[in-house]
């Protein structure tokens, strides 16, 4: 798993600035220098996050904890770097136990994720390979060459060595942190490696706001930085950019934002937030040469941008959920309001908004369809619920079907609501709302979109365990159509993936989040929809930080199961897809089956297709071990596939299939086979 999780922002705090160095340093000093010649080194490392080739993430300010932080540069094919594995090997061996956290770092443009885990095995390294594919983190140490080894000190984030790996002057640098003495020798020569070109740090290009950094902040940032706007201060002018620069920077090299958490080097997605690493580079290189205006007439200054109310335009249907007041503190149940449904004719769903009034009380809200209106007080239990027809969780946004795509609203009933509240010290209450965008009556989809929940309700996190990983999957019992998978953890998640394994046994990654953030949530929506075939498995991983060293960790010193509240833990990516052979004139009910394997999925943690003992854990395992024997009804010591579904329906764990239109509708797109 460790070979998978990976990249991207994280801190449920989008504004916390760990006191970087915005002065030019060493970019400043390296104006014009080939990778050959001597490049000014920062007396401070400003804190950054990297993933390496495997797709962990790696946080600097994370590591807090440690005695040293050592840094070896790498470029791939380099027989000096190859050739010093073993110095390195030895090194690890004999600080690691001592609290040295070791890492390499790859800044060369030339070099693929694949090319580096090629290497990596071809040179026998044992050490993680930081992918630093913008060179920023690189352009900022200083890098000039492979083979050079960095030694930081976590006390202060100052270099307290740097020099060649086979020098020895490492090991005398570590033998005074780890003692907590003064560290005598500061830098030594960079040695003979392989030479790393840096071409912006040579082009000394000449960037400004006017020209190069204002059209990619309206591009890119203004959307969320307007004023009604989710960001956290609105993007109104150059005084106001170049006031928060510093921060911008951090957020950036820390990738907290933009808020799009999939790694670049997984995937491509038609919903993408991200920066391009041009993008990257150009706000990073202009905060770092000291943020110049430049001439002419200011981007934003000559806008005055207001967020819309509902950003897809005016809706076909507004409903108000009943109002709820958030006590300052203390715990809140869910809460199951529901609304009747107000259609007295069937409608094809396109897209829906939950707009939420007290962002910083509402944790998340999930909805279902009802065939029947609940009578007045009781709750509507998710046992209740038919298809979902809106998604809402931190920092998410509208959900919008695919073209020639949605989901049907019969007449009448009600919609239930899940709604997840949570106390933030002050009393407040929430007016939620839910907008529905229907299809016209002459543009009924061809297609049906579905829903499916991939959880693991077994999972138990250790105290004190910086990444501990979990697995479930889910089986697809017919060809289906993947667009979407939406990836929800609480505050220890620190990464997540999804994989597809082929009926053939071979995989493929799908999506990778490195470093998933609490405070962004949303769908990852593939490019190409990917289709699954019959007997595929979808595969999720989750990571989990239960560390002092993650700031959002409430307590690291309990074990962690599965539960409800933030400072419990979770495991749930939400799949949105469409059976291949269905069309919204001919329906299939296919959903019954995929549910009826969830459980296997959830608790066969080896993935052999049966449930041990061994595998009941967390909460839901402690619910099925005391009826083990009972439930092992062919007496084989363990749960087939079969006995699992009879699990599953002694627990009361189905829901409703999902009310079909009342009559077959004309379909303007009838094959079964579009995208």
């Amino acid at each position: 798993m460790s070979a998978r999780l990976g990249l991207f922002g994280a801190a449920v705090s989008a504004l916390l600035v760990y006191g970087c160095t915005t002065a030019p340093n060493a970019l400043q000093g390296a104006q014009g220098a080939s990778a050959t010649e001597a490049v000014a080194s920062p007396a401070r490392v400003d804190n950054f996050l990297l993933a390496d080739a495997g797709l962990r993430a790696w946080e600097l300010q994370r590591m807090s904890d440690r005695k040293a932080v050592v840094l070896v540069t790498q470029s791939n094919e380099d027989a000096v770097i190859r050739g010093e594995a073993g110095t390195l090997k030895a090194l690890k061996a004999a600080y690691a136990a001592k609290g040295v956290q070791f890492l390499m770092l790859n800044s060369n443009l030339k070099d693929s994720r694949e090319a580096i885990l090629a290497e990596a095995k071809a040179a026998d390294f044992d050490t993680p390979v930081l992918m630093d594919s913008y060179q920023l983190v690189g352009e900022s140490l200083g890098v000039t060459r492979s083979g050079e080894v960095i030694v930081i000190d976590p006390k202060t984030w100052k270099v307290a060595y740097r020099g060649a790996l086979a020098d020895g002057g490492a090991g005398k640098a570590l033998d005074a942190l780890t003692a907590g003495q003064a560290v005598t020798v500061a830098s030594a020569a960079p040695g003979k490696g392989a030479a790393i070109e840096f071409p912006a740090r040579a082009a000394k290009a000449q960037i400004t706001y006017v020209k190069d950094v204002a059209p990619i902040l309206e591009a890119r940032c203004v959307a969320c930085h307007e004023e009604g706007g989710i960001g956290p201060f609105a993007m109104t002018n150059y005084a106001t950019v170049k006031g928060f620069a510093p921060m911008i920077r951090e957020v950036i090299r820390t990738h907290r934002m933009p808020p799009y958490d999939a790694d670049p080097h997984v995937g491509k997605f038609s919903d993408d937030r991200g920066l391009s690493a041009q993008e990257v580079k150009t706000v990073v290189h202009w905060i770092e040469e000291g943020a110049p205006r430049g001439e002419g007439k200011d981007p934003l200054g000559a806008k005055h941008l207001v967020a819309a109310e509902w950003p897809l335009g005016k809706p076909d249907v507004v409903l108000d959920i009943p109002a709820y007041t958030i006590p300052a503190s203390g715990v809140v149940d869910y809460q199951h309001p529901w609304v009747a449904n107000p259609g007295t004719e069937g409608k094809w769903l396109r897209a829906a908004t939950i707009k939420v009034e007290a962002r910083a009380g509402v944790h998340h809200v999930l909805t279902g369809l009802m065939t029947e209106v609940p009578k007045a007080g009781q709750p509507a239990f998710e046992n209740l619920w038919g298809a979902s027809v809106g998604t809402y969780a931190v920092g998410f946004e509208s959900e919008v079907a695919p073209k020639n795509a949605g989901t049907w609203i019969p007449p009448g009933g009600a919609i239930g609501f899940q709604n997840h509240y949570t106390p933030f010290g002050k009393e407040t209450t929430d007016h939620t709302k839910l907008a529905f965008y229907y299809y016209k009556d002459n543009e009924k989809p061809g297609l049906v979109m579905h829903t499916m929940d991939l959880t693991n309700n077994a999972i138990e996190i250790p105290a004190n365990d910086p990444y501990h990983v979990e697995v479930a999957y889910m089986e697809f019992p017919h060809d289906a159509l993947l667009y979407a998978a939406f990836i929800h953890a609480h505050y220890r998640g620190t990464a997540s993936d999804l994989s597809i394994r082929y009926p053939d046994g071979h995989e493929k990654l799908l999506i990778s989040l490195p470093r998933y953030q609490f405070g962004w949530q949303r769908y990852y929506t593939f490019a190409e929809p990917v289709l699954v075939p019959a007997g595929a498995k979808l595969i999720a991983h989750y990571a989990y930080d239960n560390s002092k060293t993650n700031p959002a960790n409430p307590d690291a010193s309990k074990t962690i199961i599965w539960g409800p509240q933030s400072w419990e833990e979770m495991f749930f990516t939400r799949l949105r897809y469409r059976w291949m052979d269905e069309t919204s004139t001919h329906l299939v009910k296919y959903d019954k089956e995929l549910r009826d394997g969830a459980l296997l999925g959830n608790l066969d943690a080896n993935m052999d297709g049966k449930i041990e003992k061994s595998e009941l854990k967390g909460l839901i395992g402690k619910m099925l071990l005391p009826r083990f024997d009972q439930l092992d009804t062919n007496h084989d010591g363990v749960l087939d596939k079969d006995e699992i579904a009879a699990a599953t329906k002694a627990l009361g764990l189905h829901r409703p299939e999902p009310p079909p239109p009342a009559a077959p509708l004309a379909a303007s797109t009838p094959t079964a086979g579009g995208r």
